[in-house]
């Protein structure tokens, strides 16, 4: 099954950023992509953090979701989403809601983002408790021949969440991701890897790759990783279309060659 993770560098302003990710959605499915990932963030990268209350929608309606189910209809592929805002019923707090999307448009599964980055030195600021609001129930799906585990972006210095979704093994991990330069630069790659190996699965990695308009940097370097931890195919910088194929002989080997997840003791 080949799959794509979608590399984009948002800005403020929501339609441009549709129109690109249409684009993107559109390259991957005449790619041959049964399913396409988008990044964290991808209908958003506000000036401030409180811009994201001024687009969220409620779920299960509005532009942004209207948006995705059409694409994934369009051109009968799974969709994940990315994350885009979603209310809720504390006054000043959204969720940061990644909803995949079946080939036939319907909504599949939604995961709310677990945990909130905070990070800060002498040059940046990060604390998305500022506004987010945290969710707590890990999710998996089954998309087509895969079973898919949701995650974003921060998730992935947890490994407990990931041992959680691959009860039963995951086929593929998704971490949709707005990583800053610092932090992508020092850990990505290697906290990608290591999820990769220790649950014997794919990774597929959509990421925000680039200077945003708001000053912002992240660090992009979208990628495939296989169950052996080898990194298929990855984008450093910019908009573009990362792509894999997922092989479930390839899992089934790693597995058998190395049956770690019938090893665990805790």
């Amino acid at each position: 099954m080949r799959i794509a993770a979608l590399q984009t560098v948002a800005t403020p302003d929501v339609e441009r950023n549709l129109e690109v990710a249409a684009r993107l959605i559109g390259e991957a499915a005449r790619e041959g992509a049964a399913l396409a990932a988008l990044p964290e963030y991808f209908c958003l990268m506000g000036r401030r953090d409180e811009d994201k209350l001024l687009v969220a929608e409620a779920p299960g309606g509005g532009p942004i979701q209207a948006f995705l189910s059409a694409q994934a209809r369009q051109h009968g592929l799974w969709l994940i989403g990315g994350t885009l805002p979603l209310r809720t019923a504390v006054p000043g707090r959204v969720r940061n809601a990644c909803c995949v999307y079946a080939p036939d448009g319907t909504l599949a599964a939604r995961y709310d983002k677990i945990h909130l980055f905070r990070y800060e030195n002498e040059r940046e600021s990060y604390d998305e408790a500022r506004v987010l609001d945290a969710g707590s129930e890990p999710v998996a799906l089954q998309a087509g021949p895969l079973r898919v585990g949701l995650s974003v972006c921060y998730d992935l210095r947890f490994p407990e969440l990931y041992r959680g979704l691959c009860v039963p093994p995951c086929d593929l991990l998704s971490v949709p991701a707005a990583f800053t330069y610092t932090t992508g630069r020092a850990h990505w790659e290697l906290l990608l890897r290591a999820r990769a190996v220790e649950n014997q699965c794919y990774v597929v990695a959509p990421a925000q790759g680039g200077r945003h308009e708001n000053g912002r940097r992240t660090w992009g370097h979208s990628m495939v990783v296989d169950p052996w931890g080898e990194v298929l195919a990855v984008r450093p910088e910019g908009e573009g279309v990362v792509l894999a194929d997922v092989d479930a002989q390839r899992i089934a080997s790693v597995r058998q060659q190395l049956p770690a997840l019938t090893h665990r003791r805790l």
